[in-house]
């Protein structure tokens, strides 16, 4: 079966897939667009293998050219909107797109970063002439490339991920298996498609037969919330940033939200007690707590709503068809306590990154991801991450780990967010530097925030400084990006 027949297959032609600024799309309607746009991509010359790049919101467009895309045997390039001219123009410029299906309105502000000579297909397609009966596919070859992700790591350029049909295929249907998904869901949808969770949203409940709700909005979180209402969602996922919002500077805590079933948290750590928070908000469903990485399609692990308040902290343990190893340095499994290093194997895991041929014999090992995320398990095999490689911090000879300094700081109701980094010191090696958000209404100070986590935490985990900013510094995909403030640290006062 071809890929997108794949992804539209149960989905009935009278049934709504999407919702986008309160219009409804039914499953007949996103099906006619995708014939559309891959009418039009057949047009400009686009062959099997040939590079596609999509660069819009969320919208009916956006999903046809890449549905149209994936019919076609071409590579989806999905292009974050968010990025600077500078990067975009990068960016084509590595990926060597064939073809761009751009949102106009989007594009206008960008157009200067694309070379004049690049072929375009704006969205005002849908509202023209031309073929809308989606055609009979080809059998897709599995083990060809389906897309290429951006990861939102702290290279200097953003790695591209490939990822295959059957890494597709195979996460979608661990997804859908562990959350029981169906046609009656409703998912609320925030997260940019162009993100891999965001993405994973797109393929699980299409396939499903259900429908996207999307706020493209969700810089006005009441806005969100209202159309989450309105539209009886059942479902809503979001990465750390997103609950740190929600729950501390926003009614989504007083709000009943009487049909949200599903919540999925994932894209980073939330702390322990934002879960907390999490969980007394949705009233009348479940948390699936989750973990995962571009370079496996989309999801990993996840952790059973039933044993949150038993593993409180823990990812879980890996999806179906995923097995999740927490490996020492000896290259054996860990012992209860020991810290390792995720590694992860199954049919989802990504061939590698394109054109890095050093960095994927580093990272893709005989079929394994190294994840680079260290971690423990507990006796019953549950993994309990416990930083990034790159963000562990050396204070007094001691190895500290970030999010768990962060995890105190937040415990601090005047909290929104918090981040922790490390910064030279002559005496401590490294000394721990805190950036926090507090609400607009807070009395705390930086000095209360030194003093909770010196009453909490050892000496050498306790912050030397903290500085209290606006909004920490954030990615294409909502993570905090740590090295912007390292930038700050080293700028002069």
């Amino acid at each position: 079966m071809n890929i997108a027949d794949y992804l539209l297959e149960a989905g009935e032609d009278n049934r709504p897939a999407l919702i986008v600024n309160r219009v409804t799309f039914t499953y007949r309607q996103v099906r006619e667009a995708s014939a559309r746009v891959a009418a039009e991509l057949i047009a400009a010359g686009v062959q099997p293998t040939d590079r596609v790049g999509i660069f819009g919101n969320n919208s009916l467009f956006w999903l046809a050219s890449y549905l149209a895309t994936l019919k076609l045997g071409a590579i989806a390039v999905p292009f974050a909107t968010v990025l600077t001219a500078e990067a975009i123009g990068d960016m084509q410029a590595f990926m060597r797109c064939k073809v761009m299906c751009a949102e106009q309105r989007v594009y206008r502000r960008f157009a200067g970063a694309f070379a004049e000579t690049q072929p375009v297909i704006f969205d005002d397609v849908l509202a023209g002439p031309g073929a809308q009966v989606w055609p009979a596919g080809d059998a897709t070859d599995l083990q060809a490339d389906a897309a290429l992700m951006l990861t939102s790591g702290t290279t200097a350029r953003p790695r591209a991920v490939r990822i295959t049909h059957r890494n597709i295929q195979a996460n979608t249907d661990s997804i859908i298996e562990y959350l029981a998904l169906n046609e009656d869901e409703r998912m609320g949808v925030i997260l940019p498609f162009y993100y891999c969770f965001g993405t994973s949203l797109l393929h699980t409940h299409l396939r499903a037969g259900g429908t996207l709700v999307v706020s493209n909005q969700f810089v006005y979180p009441e806005t969100t919330l209202d159309l989450m209402e309105a539209t009886a969602c059942t479902g809503f996922a979001g990465v750390p940033s997103t609950y740190q919002t929600l729950l501390r500077n926003s009614t989504f805590p007083r709000r009943e939200l009487k049909s949200l079933r599903k919540v999925q948290q994932a894209g980073g750590k939330l702390q322990t007690v934002l879960i907390q928070e999490l969980i007394a908000a949705v009233k009348h469903g479940e948390v699936y707590v989750m973990y995962g990485q571009t370079e496996a399609t989309a999801r990993l692990s996840y952790l059973p709503p039933q044993l949150l308040s038993s593993k409180l902290g823990s990812i879980g343990r890996g999806i179906p068809q995923v097995t999740l190893r927490v490996i020492g340095e000896d290259g054996n499994p860990v012992k209860p306590g020991d810290v390792g290093e995720i590694y992860a194997q199954g049919d989802n895991i990504s061939p590698g990154y394109l054109d890095e041929p050093e960095v994927n014999a580093q990272k893709f090992v005989d079929g394994v991801l190294h994840t680079g995320d260290l971690a423990t398990v507990d006796d019953d095999g549950f993994i309990f991450v416990v930083d990034r490689k790159a963000d562990f911090i050396k204070s007094y000879g001691y190895r500290v780990s970030s999010q768990q300094v962060e995890g105190c700081i937040v415990e601090m109701p005047d909290v929104v967010a918090a981040a922790v980094i490390g910064e030279p010191d002559l005496v401590r090696g490294e000394a721990i530097a805190a950036f926090v958000v507090l609400r607009a209404d807070a009395t705390t100070t930086p000095y209360d925030i030194i003093a909770h986590c010196a009453e909490r935490l050892p000496n050498y985990m306790t912050p030397r400084d903290v500085t209290v900013i606006d909004r920490l510094p954030i990615n294409a995909h909502g993570k905090v990006v740590k090295n912007e403030l390292r930038k700050l640290i080293a700028e002069p006062a």
